[in-house]
Parts: C-alpha cells; structure tokens; sequence
C-alpha cells in the first residue's frame, strides 16, 4: 500500500507539468489567433475637455443666465403689466409674451453676443486661447453692457454687502456683484415702465365705474364696460408699437 500511495504522490509532479504544457499547447494558437490589445487612446487636450465642461454648463444654467444677465427681465414685467392694466387676463398667453420676450432679447443683445464670438469663441476655436481665457474675455462684452443700465446705488449696496474694497471703477467689481445689482436695476426700471402704462388705463376704469354709478348701473360691474373701452383705445392708439418701441428705445 506504501508503494502503490509512493507512486502516486511521486508520479503527481509528472503528470501536473504535462497538464500544463498541454494547456499552454491550447492557448497558445487561440491567443494567435485574438486581435492585439488595442493601446491607451492618447488623453483629450485640455482645450477640448474645458469646452465640453463650459458647453455644458452653460446649457444647465441657460436659462438663469437668461433672465439675469439679458434684458428678458424688464421686458417680461412690463408685458406683466401691461396685460394687467388691460384686463384681458391670460390674452395674450404667457407663451406669446414669452415668445416675443425672446426675440425682443435676441434682437437687443445681438450686438453682444457678435463681440463675444470675435473676442472669446472664434479665438477659442482657432486653439489660440485657452477655454479659461475665452470666458474671462467673453465676459468683458458682458459685463460692460450690464454696468450700462446698473445704477450706481445697487452696485454700492452689494459691494458694501460683499466687503469689497471701494473699486477704481466699475469695471473692476466682480460678476457675482454686477449681475444682482444689474436685475435690481432692471426690475425697478420695469416696474417705473408699468406704473407709467397703468396710468391710462385706470382713468378709464374711473371714469367707467364714476359713469354707470351716476346712472344707477350698480349691479354692473364697470368692468364689463371698461375692458373693451381699454382694448379699443389700446389699438386705435396702435399700443403694441409704442410699447415695444419704447422698452427697445429704453436699452440705447
């Protein structure tokens, strides 16, 4: 029994190398015959990643960057209005004043954005600047028309507020404290817009609601009458073309 188990064990070592060498017989035409290992893909420029990552960012925060730093804000306040002055509820539809808000913004920052293509993109896609310096120079264009229509008191508010050392000029403040200050202007100049549209509007209220209470009409409501006298006078005096031309007068 010792040399039968003597056997075996002696024998083991033998019959595990010829396992592996046939094993290795096997694999060596199947790895013949595999496609070779194809190399690390050589890594992206740094031009290229920072683009995808700006790119993308920007299609996130779109519409943010739409209402804070394009002149979207006044213009949709003083539709705000005046539809309220108007009565006429929900006409036109909230997509209509959108619609027109958008366009009326294009046509406005136009000229901006034809700077910031020279100025940042068109260099960026030439690769003679970095992404990083595309943005700093694209916000230049930026930031000069929004200090254009920024009053001085909103700037001081926020700097105080930020601890900012007093700046040589505006110019040199940052955007985290232009861009509140430039919607805090917008919107009290929106707000003046929609005071000044409301004005026409309430004389016919009061005149209405003076009228069919003198003549004993109390269970008429005046606004029954005076929504159509509005419309009326808002298109005979061709009304959408004094306001969007003046809102458009208001930004030169």
């Amino acid at each position: 029994m010792a040399a039968i188990l003597g056997g075996l064990f002696g024998a083991a070592p033998a019959f595990a190398a010829r396992v592996t060498g046939f094993a290795g017989t096997l694999a060596g035409p199947a790895q013949q015959g595999l496609p070779p290992m194809p190399q690390r893909l050589p890594p992206t420029s740094d031009t290229t990643t920072w683009t995808i990552v700006i790119v993308l960012t920007l299609l996130t925060v779109l519409p943010a960057l739409l209402l804070s730093m394009t002149p979207f804000v006044r213009i949709l306040i003083v539709f705000h209005f005046l539809r309220q002055a108007l009565g006429t509820q929900n006409t036109p539809s909230n997509q209509t004043l959108l619609g027109l808000g958008l366009f009326l913004t294009y046509f406005l920052m136009q000229p901006v954005g034809a700077e910031i293509g020279r100025v940042a993109i068109t260099p960026l896609e030439e690769h003679r600047i970095t992404a990083m310096q595309a943005l700093d120079r694209g916000s230049e264009p930026l930031r000069d028309y929004m200090l254009k229509f920024t009053r001085e008191k909103d700037l001081a508010l926020l700097t105080e507020i930020a601890r900012l050392p007093r700046p040589h000029s505006a110019s040199d403040l940052p955007m985290r404290v232009v861009i509140p200050a430039y919607i805090l202007s917008e919107m009290k100049a929106g707000f003046q817009i929609g005071a000044v549209l409301f004005l026409p509007f309430m004389v016919v209220d009061m005149v209405v609601a003076a009228v069919t209470t003198s003549v004993g009409m109390l269970q008429l409501p005046p606004v029954i009458i005076s929504t159509p006298l509005k419309i009326l006078l808002f298109v005979v005096a061709d009304g959408w073309n004094l306001v969007v031309g003046s809102l458009l007068k208001s930004f030169t």
